[in-house]
């Protein structure tokens, strides 16, 4: 498996190699895209502006590869849906301009709901550019993608040595002093593997990969995040590592546990003793107060939910929220939502742009409310009655006297096999809200 995790790399010249660039399309190759993340850059020297690096059909360890399609909707518009597992993320916010110096048509693929975009020159059936969010700092990282091919690790079909459909007990960070508990749920078909982890802070969504031996791969893109699993089987468990991004790594291991818990999601966080409510003064997206306790909150089942738009365990929840409303519109009417939002440091104007965008983009029919930086320590301090804030997203349920009824920590998304359980318990516990306030 040596040539699978480190392949040579191919230095190609377009003005002599035989691939010739399409003229077919304006702009790019419609159709199914491989494209790679190097999360560790290469160092192959350039010396030809018109030279670019093709890879074998495998992959190289530093490479975090995914795929895409892209569609034309007519001659000039077209979308790019990013693939990750079940899951397709349409994104259709695109620029396209042309880089006189490199005499090269380029895109900007925006997911403005993350404020981080993918810069690419387009040459023929080649991209080579690099992804960036906006708001964080050094978050570039080198990005390069080729068209008609739709595998994600690699194209060999070696035999797998071990089935590892099912749920499996994990722990992260075994390399350090601090362990989480996970489960892994995967579902394996021949040498195709997919899945996710649950933690009891949410889950890593749709996960896509590969088995060949004993060793397999998942990974996932979806504008926010670039995950990447790796691992090995040895007898009954599973050693691996896990990377997000360029800079943050860890180990990891799994096994097969039956009796292996997470923490109960209502238990996590917690009013502290003596505490009677909430209460807090915030500027929705549109600039009106948010206040609490008010008459605007007066007989409803009040929904604050801790969450921030760099998220995309809370934008899953903000789904179901949406939805939620959408096809309960009795209940609707007796609830009144709030999304308190932590967002990462800008001025207070360039974040309630962002916020009415996110708001809008998303068809959210509840106000966003921007209450402070991206740190779980600042949502507890605006929140002084809870003993502690453990996650984005947090969902605090209060009844219709005001009273909180239940703290969720986490969310587990439609990746996961708890979605449909929690969907159901969400909806019997608004009913009975309902019920309780129409008896008072």
């Amino acid at each position: 498996m040596k040539h699978l995790l480190f392949p040579v790399l191919l230095f190609i010249s377009l003005l002599n190699a035989c691939i010739t660039p399409t003229t077919e399309y304006s702009r790019a190759a419609p159709g199914i895209w491989r494209g790679v993340l190097e999360l560790e850059p290469y160092n192959v020297p350039v010396n030809d502006k018109d030279s670019i690096y093709v890879l074998y059909e495998q992959f190289k360890e530093g490479d975090l590869p995914f795929n895409f399609e892209i569609k034309y909707l007519d001659d000039e518009r077209m979308v790019f849906e990013f693939i990750n597992g079940d899951e397709r993320i349409v994104c259709d916010s695109i620029r396209y301009g042309r880089d006189r110096s490199a005499a090269r048509d380029t895109f900007n693929v925006y997911f403005p709901e993350y404020q981080s975009f993918i810069h690419a020159q387009v040459r023929g059936g080649f991209m080579q550019g690099y992804w960036e969010t906006s708001t964080k700092k050094d978050s570039r990282i080198p990005f390069r993608a080729v068209a008609g091919k739709s595998h994600r690790f690699t194209t060999l079909q070696e035999t797998p040595a071990a089935d590892l459909n099912g749920q499996w007990a994990a722990l992260f960070g075994v390399d350090g002093d601090a362990q989480d508990k996970a489960i892994g749920e995967f579902k394996q078909t021949g040498n195709r593997l997919t899945g996710t982890f649950r933690t009891e802070t949410g889950d890593y969504r749709f996960l896509e990969g590969t088995i060949q031996g004993r060793k397999f791969w998942l990974s996932c893109f979806d504008g926010s995040h670039a995950f990447r699993f790796s691992g090995v089987v040895q007898g009954d468990s599973l050693n691996g590592e896990f990377r997000s991004g360029k800079t943050y790594r860890t180990l990891w291991k799994g096994w097969k546990d039956p009796n292996f818990r997470l923490g109960n999601p209502d238990t996590l966080t917690m009013l502290k003793p003596g505490a009677r409510g909430l209460s807090f003064k915030l500027i929705n997206a549109e600039g009106e107060p948010v206040v609490y306790p008010s008459p605007a909150f007066d007989g409803k089942i009040s929904i604050f939910t801790i969450m921030g738009t760099w998220c995309p365990n809370c934008r899953d929840e903000a789904i179901f929220l949406r939805d939620f409303l959408k096809d309960n519109p009795e209940l609707a009417q007796q609830m009144q939502v709030v999304g308190l939002a932590f967002e990462r440091p800008a001025d207070s104007t360039r974040i309630q742009e962002h916020l009415r965008l996110y708001q809008k983009k998303m068809a959210l029919p509840y106000p966003l409310a921007h209450a402070g930086n991206a740190d779980k320590l600042d949502a507890a301090r605006v929140f002084p009655e809870l003993n502690h804030v453990l996650a984005f997203p947090t969902m605090i349920i209060l009844d219709q006297q005001g009273r909180v009824r239940r703290i969720h920590t986490g969310f587990d998304g439609p990746a996961t096999s708890k979605h449909a359980e929690f969907k159901q318990a969400f909806a019997e516990l608004m009913a009975d809200l309902a019920n309780e306030g129409g008896t008072q």
